[in-house]
């Protein structure tokens, strides 16, 4: 008995599963009988993902969000990450002007977990978090945010858990091939040479079914030559002046041009010779490769100006017009490089035994690899401080948080601006001897999964079904971090003034940075002239303590154990549905890491290996109540787990030994903790959802997330005498800074979306829709009960978004815009590290308009639509800044706006 009554349409969508084409609203319509009388309309595009999404939201037992492709290889948005940011709830944070990586109710990326086709992915970050533009959208046929958990969810996370599917060939039901073509281009141009303004999208999709349709086959491939321009300013810091008056203590401004390109490759097998068994191989693979050139110039102000800074007018304290006195330039030629692969392998097979008894088996390989290189390549007008020519910078703050100077030198004249330390950055062979640096990360994430399960129907009662299985996954993630001095072989330290020319052969066209005033600056292949061996290497490790244990690997076995009943009964004539389970959770984890300290000024490294065990349990329950026709209120309560960052979890320690100290404390030291617990949450939620039509509903939701620990970095007790056995000292016993499991608090908030079609109030709406969905959140976490509240990485107070479109007789126009405010983000700092800043509240709004020929009556057009596309129409940028005052800004990117002209065309 089905107690939740969608209309037939919203059964077809349903029952088509995986399958997004067009016809299956056809197939239902020949289905009907002439006596039954039914009229099914044909429904494409974006108002088809609306409804299949709608129904897909509509049938689960638990509380999500869902995105469906409104065709063969076409996801609403240009990528996997901005279409979940239209969602309530759920936000992305961009890097180089995509979005990237998501929160979920005000939880960050460390806070959720992707899986695809139901199974947890590796991922080429550092921690667990998912980049989503690795994941080609082309090859996905829909995303379901689960926002609560029930016990049959392996990878469940306190923010949510994003399951990211496949199409389904058999379910799909036609042999189908889809070609797509889209050409792009960037409206800042080509800010470096050598770089390209200009890019493409394409992707082909092959589906099929044989043998009677007892064998489906899907196909896809998707590439992507994507163009990427930025104009940067970056800020040291702000020190205050001797006035009290906040001033610029340097800064870094530069552009960049980057040139995307990714491989996506997709397969999928599926087997069903009877009722009785049903198998599905699928294989999806991704190459993404990021090659990105960065100039721009170093200026140091309040923190290193020889002649320190003159201001000329402040405002509420912040100094916004003045001269740097004797500047010295330091003109930068950077590199940032990633090449990163992903593969995932699944094998399901399920077994219907008889009418009560099923069985489900699920073997999966996730691998992710990545390798960047970050290299820095120095040049000014002389070796070290007080040396070269100097320059009397005039500044103003140009309104966004940057400013624009004057300058009197030529910083694109090679035989002013030459290779060498001007500033005297480091000395890893003398004085003045770091004349670039170059940073090899190497990241390797590899999880196998093993799941077991088995349901058995009741024939009668409110309890309809027994659910229960195991899963086992193995993790083993390595990072090893790698980082070198660069010194120009041409300089022996005879000369302590000695400079070079950048050869002819490496020279290219000076760049402009006047977008800030500073005119051309000298440019050259940095690349390449490292790769051509004109620089000796010196191994940061060997010389710098903290880099010596930037290295790890975590490795992780967990094995969970599920039952889950399900429910569908009635209570006071109320129909209820909904599940009612608990998880048993054994963790084992570990850690091979690096023991290092400095003797004679060298660091001596020995291998550690620590880790530990445990188990926790996750109880949980989905209710929902059919309170009406087609409204629904659902409850949720539920343990859930999020485990640590992995980088965290490592086993490294560095210390030194203190012959006279103060405290008694002999040793101190830093370390990583490979015996950090999972973060835990008692979370509840609410929502009621009201499905007026089949494409037009209205949810409100609220949710409860009771945080039982937060992780924290705390001053802890460490026995010296398990790494340093021989020589302990008479007090073993010394202090290090480690993460730790600290007190937890609160996130809460509410969210609501509104869908709805036009064309229910008159027929000369039809076609015109709205989609409109906000979310606030708050949160207190604090590290004791008498500190004072943390802020939440990722979490926005307010999220909104919006689409208008129109669609009909086969035209298409839609605007969409997505609105965050401030919240704390991750992003790349010195030597690749991760770094949390606070981010300005940003709109971002996309357009696209478009005409599919099907409609038009010309038969030799059939299945051929155009589209223009506009990303970041506004041109809006990102902007993050330090401490609590906004003007302080650290970062202000400006990306420009992406236009792409393409078309896509099914037979």
């Amino acid at each position: 008995m089905l107690l939740f009554k969608p209309s037939l349409l919203t059964l077809a969508l349903v029952a088509a599963g995986a399958s997004i084409s067009a016809y299956a609203a056809d197939d239902v319509n020949a289905a009907a009988t002439a006596d039954e009388n039914i009229e099914v309309v044909k429904v494409t595009g974006i108002r088809r993902s609306l409804q299949e999404s709608q129904s897909l939201k509509m049938s689960s037992s638990s509380i999500v969000e869902a995105i469906s492709a409104e065709d063969i290889g076409k996801l609403p948005d240009v990528s996997i990450a901005e279409s979940l940011a239209r969602l309530p709830g759920v936000s992305a944070q961009r890097l180089d002007g995509r979005a990237n990586v998501i929160s979920i109710r005000g939880m960050g990326p460390d806070f959720t977990t992707a899986t695809l086709n139901g199974r947890e992915q590796a991922s080429v970050n550092d921690n667990r978090g998912v980049e989503f533009d690795q994941y080609p959208s082309e090859l996905l046929n829909r995303v379901v945010v689960y926002k609560t958990p029930d016990a049959s969810v392996m990878a469940q996370a306190i923010g949510g858990t994003v399951d990211m599917q496949t199409i389904s060939p058999l379910a799909h039901g036609e042999q189908t091939f889809a070609i797509g073509m889209r050409g792009e281009m960037n409206d800042l141009g080509a800010l470096n040479s050598g770089s390209e303004d200009k890019g493409y999208r394409g992707s082909i999709s092959y589906i099929d079914q044989f043998a009677d349709d007892t064998i489906g086959i899907a196909l896809g491939y998707a590439r992507m030559q994507s163009p990427n321009q930025e104009e940067r300013w970056q800020a040291w810091g702000y020190p205050e002046n001797a006035a009290g008056d906040s001033v610029l203590g340097g800064a870094k401004p530069f552009v960049r041009s980057s040139e995307l390109e990714r491989d996506g490759v997709l397969a999928v097998f599926e087997y069903a010779p009877n009722d009785f068994f049903h198998s599905v191989v699928d294989v999806y693979y991704s190459k993404f490769t990021d090659d990105q050139r960065l100039r721009g110039i170093e200026i140091p102000a309040a923190w290193g100006a020889n002649g320190g800074v003159e201001a000329t007018k402040t405002e509420d304290g912040l100094v916004t017009e003045g001269v740097i006195r004797g500047a010295e330039v330091v003109v930068r030629n950077d590199v940032n490089k990633r090449d990163a692969e992903s593969l995932s392998i699944g094998w399901n097979n399920k077994f219907q035994v008889n009418n009560n008894w099923s069985v489900e088996a699920d073997i999966g390989l996730s691998k992710a690899d990545r390798t960047d290189i970050g290299m820095e390549s120095y040049s000014g007008t002389g070796r070290g401080t007080g040396v070269g020519a100097v320059d009397d910078l005039g500044f103003v703050n140009n309104g966004n948080g940057g400013y624009e100077f004057n300058h009197s030198l030529n910083y694109a004249d090679p035989s002013v601006i030459r290779l060498g330390d001007s500033l005297g950055w480091g000395s890893p062979l003398g004085a003045n001897t770091q004349d670039g640096f170059i940073n090899k990360p190497e990241i390797e994430d590899e999880l196998q999964s093993f799941r077991l399960s088995a349901e058995y129907v009741l024939d009668g009662g409110a309890l309809r079904s027994i659910e229960f299985g195991v899963n086992y996954t193995e993790r083993d993630k390595t990072k090893l971090d790698k980082g070198y001095y660069l010194t120009l072989k041409g300089y022996d330290g005879t000369d302590p003034n000695y400079m070079m020319t950048v050869p002819d052969q490496y020279l290219l066209s000076p760049t402009s940075l006047g977008f800030f005033g500073m005119g051309d600056v000298l440019s050259y292949d940095s690349l390449a002239f490292y790769n051509d061996g004109n620089y000796t290497e010196t191994d940061v490790a060997n010389v710098d303590l903290s880099r010596a244990t930037n290295s790890w690997a975590v490795s992780e076995e967990i094995t969970t154990a599920y039952v889950m009943g399900n429910l569908e009964t009635e209570l006071f004539d109320i129909p209820v549905t909904g599940n009612l389970g608990l998880q048993a959770v054994q963790s084992k984890q570990s850690s091979d890491g690096t023991v290092a300290t400095v003797a004679d000024g060298e660091v001596t490294m020995t291998p550690r290996t620590a880790g530990d065990d445990y188990v926790e349990w996750l109880p949980s329950i989905n209710l929902g109540f059919e309170v009406a026709d087609s409204q629904m209120i659902r409850f949720a309560a539920a343990r859930t787990l999020t485990r640590s960052r992995m980088d965290q979890m490592n086993a490294n320690v560095n210390f030194s030994y203190n012959e006279n100290p103060n405290d008694g404390i002999n040793w101190s030291g830093g370390a990583g903790n490979p015996e950090l617990r999972p973060w835990l949450a008692r979370q509840f939620d609410i929502s009621y959802e009201n499905y007026f039509s089949d494409q037009g509903y209205f949810a409100v939701a609220a949710f409860y997330k009771d945080l039982e620990n937060f992780v924290y970095n705390q001053q802890a007790v460490f026995d010296f005498s398990t790494i340093l056995p021989q020589n302990p000292g008479d007090n073993p016993l010394g202090v290090v800074s480690q993460p730790q499991n600290g007190d937890g608090g609160y996130v809460q908030g509410i969210e609501a979306t509104f869908s709805l079609d036009f064309g229910l109030f008159a027929d000369s709406l039809t076609g015109f829709g709205t989609v409109l969905s906000g979310a606030y959140n708050d949160s207190e976490v604090k590290e004791t009960a008498e500190s004072d509240p943390t802020a939440l990485p990722g979490l926005s107070e307010k999220t909104f978004s919006a689409t208008v479109y129109y669609e009909n007789s086969g035209f298409e126009a839609r605007v969409s815009s997505r609105y965050r405010s401030d919240f704390l983000g991750e992003v790349t700092a010195i030597s690749l590290t991760r770094q949390n800043v606070n981010v300005k509240a940003e709109t971002v709004v996309d357009a696209q308009v478009g005409y599919d020929f099907t409609e038009s009556g010309i038969d030799a057009l059939y299945g051929l639509s155009v589209v223009l596309q506009v990303n970041n129409l506004t041109n809006e940028p990102f902007t993050s800044y330090t401490g609590d005052d906004a003007r302080h800004v650290r970062d202000y990117q400006n990306y420009g706006r992406n236009f792409m002209l393409g078309a896509n065309y099914k037979f």
